[in-house]
This record gives C-alpha cells, structure tokens and sequence, in this order.
C-alpha cells in the first residue's frame, strides 16, 4: 500500500521498537516450540508440541486481559503464564509438572528471546535516511526500563532518535494518550505534523488516529488485518524501508 506518492513526509514519526524496528517477540508460537523441545526429556511423556501449545494459548488470554503494569515484570509474567500452562495440562488429566520446571522454561524463553532478536534488514538505514531528510524521530517503546534500554543500547539506536521515550523510564507508556503527546511535545510539533509507525492495532493506530496522528500499521509477516478487524489502518507496510522516498 504505497502511498508516499499522495502523501508528503511529515514534520515528525514516532516509531515503536519490538516488532517494528526489531525482531522481537513476534512468532511466539516457534519460540514455546522450540524451548519445549529442548525440555522434552523433563516434560515426557506429555509431547512437547502440546505443552508449548497449552502455555501459549494461557498465555494469550493472559495478555489480552493483563493490567500494563505487567509489561514492566516480563519475566514474573512468564513464570505465571508457564505455571498457569501446566494448571491447565494437570486439569485435563496429564501429568502435574512441577512449578520450578515451569520457572526454568520461562527463563530459558525469556533468554532465547535475547539471542534471536535481531534488527530487521534495512531498518537503521531507513531511520538514518530520514533523520537525514530532516524528520524529527521519537522512539516510543512500552517495557521495563532496564530490559528497553539495553535493547537500545546493544541494538545502536540512541544517536539515531532525536528523543528516546521508554514506558518504565517516563511512568507512563501507550496506548496513554499522554505518551504520544509527551513524545510530540519533545519533538516540538503537533498531531498534523506527525506520522506514528508500529505493529500494534490498538497502540499504533486506534489511540494515534484518535489524537488526529497519521497511523501506520507495520506487518512485517504479511498476515495482514485480523479477520474481523474494524481498524482502518491509514497506511500499511512491511518495512521501515517503504517510508524512505525512491
């Protein structure tokens, strides 16, 4: 959905980091797959492709219906998810696993997030090329202080951003409207100015729509819209590198 053409650059962007400008937490499934293969002998003789199954479907119900100050304790948030996994196996009548595998499974998710995150291809050029044009560039990312910070640091994006806004570090994170008004404030411009890029429907589009922000959707997998969806998207891409002019 090209659309540059019709559509000037604008003043400003606020850019999401997990699953936007980095490959993060998307896929999970692949992810409690892989982890639960690698614990098969502990967990037999339930097969590995069930329990990681279980866990992530508990766990999606737990973060569509999780408070944001979880956001902030990732990884407490995965020890309750990976125990509320087992709950659901023992329920059905499998074997009860005990609650410190359940801990050692989430930690091992949780560091094999950190070794597979990756910048995707071109997205430092593209933030380069238009920070270069003059666009001024906010990072606006949800998460702990600590775990987003590094991320900025190992991943180089501090020097790239003219105001980096962590939702652990400010007290406040999307979809707050204040967290969009707070990163457009200390750009110095104002929702007409501004294009907000992210993967996230509700953060990334219905809030900055609201507050008259252009919004685009970033659907790196090409999934597009969930069936049923009745958010409208103002624009939608695969890369940061479709915002850069040809």
């Amino acid at each position: 959905m090209a659309m540059s053409a019709i559509k000037p650059l604008p003043r400003a962007m606020l850019i999401d980091m997990d699953d936007t400008i980095l490959s993060a937490y998307g896929r999970p499934e692949i992810a409690w797959n892989t982890i639960a293969q690698e614990f098969a002998e502990e967990l037999a003789p339930l097969p590995p492709q069930q329990v990681a199954s279980t866990v992530l479907a508990f766990a999606k119900n737990f973060w569509a219906n999780a408070d944001a100050s979880w956001r902030l304790k990732l990884a407490e948030a995965r020890h309750l998810t990976v125990k509320g996994g087992f709950a659901a196996l023992a329920a059905a009548g499998h074997r009860a696993l005990p609650d410190d595998l359940a801990i050692r499974l989430a930690d091992r998710f949780t560091t094999y997030r950190e070794e597979e995150m990756f910048v995707f291809p071109g997205a430092h050029e593209a933030i380069d090329r238009l920070k270069a044009l003059g666009i001024k560039l906010a990072l606006v990312t949800n998460g702990a202080a600590d775990t987003q910070r590094a991320k900025v640091e190992r991943f180089e994006l501090a020097h790239r951003f003219h105001h980096i806004q962590i939702e652990g570090e400010h007290g406040f994170g999307k979809p707050e409207e204040r967290a969009y008004l707070h990163a457009m404030d200390a750009l110095g411009v104002t929702a007409e100015d501004t294009w907000m890029i992210g993967d996230n429907l509700e953060w990334e589009v219905v809030t900055p729509q609201r507050l008259g922000i252009y919004s685009i959707w970033i659907d790196v997998h090409g999934d597009g819209l969930p069936e049923g969806s009745t958010v409208k998207p103002d624009r939608i891409i695969r890369s940061l590198t479709e915002l850069v002019p040809g």
